[in-house]
């Protein structure tokens, strides 16, 4: 459990890392390289905080809306049933607040996703992994609450049950609290991926007006 929160803080803490506002009130970087990795990686990281994005829209627009936004990612998931479709897709089922929040669907899909690495660049497997931790805890802990009460020994273990949802409700708090980190740390990926753009677009005229 501990292992699975230090991974999420790690990662939350590695995005804000790479969009330090200092950086961003700092000159602007070099222009992208030519290197087909790194420019892999450059578009995984702004496909990313595109997702980051839809993920907190989900949980504050209405039911029409967050319809729409699981049918585009569901639709996109069944045409391309792999990789950044299916991450995209999980991570859509995962995120709480609306109606068709389906976390076994989520957890299911981000397992086999987790077994096929191949199919996502390395910040893609990163968030699939979190994501999975999560729910992994998530549902572990609910299942856990649910076999108390099933059993018939609520009465008898109600210190225990009480302990269970504690601990299942300091989870999702966590879980909320990382997923801001993860949505801030979004916010400056857009900011950098935008200094990025500018660059580009303003190279090509600087070397048009060379003699």
């Amino acid at each position: 459990m501990r292992r699975n929160i230090a991974s999420l803080g790690a990662l939350a803490a590695l995005l804000c890392g790479c969009a330090n506002i200092d950086a961003l009130r700092a000159p602007p970087p070099a222009p992208r390289s030519d290197n087909t990795a790194e420019d892999r990686d450059t578009v995984a990281a702004v496909m990313m905080a595109s997702t980051f994005q839809s993920m907190q829209h989900l949980t504050q627009a209405g039911p029409a809306e967050q319809a729409e936004i699981v049918a585009a990612a569901r639709e996109a998931f069944q045409r391309s049933p792999q990789g950044s479709a299916k991450l995209r897709y999980a991570l859509m089922l995962a995120t709480p607040g609306h109606p068709a929040r389906d976390p076994a669907m989520a957890q299911r899909l981000l397992r086999e996703l987790a077994a096929q690495p191949e199919t996502l660049l390395p910040i893609e497997r990163a968030v699939a992994l979190v994501e999975l931790a999560q729910l992994d805890s998530e549902l572990g802990l609910a299942a856990e609450n649910g076999r108390l009460v099933q059993s018939g020994e609520q009465h008898a273990d109600r210190d225990r049950n009480a302990s269970t949802q504690r601990r299942l409700q300091t989870e999702l708090d966590e879980n909320a609290r990382l997923r801001k980190q993860l949505e801030d740390a979004q916010a400056k990926l857009d900011a950098i991926a935008n200094i990025e753009r500018n660059l580009t677009e303003r190279k090509p005229a600087n070397e048009g007006g060379q003699p």
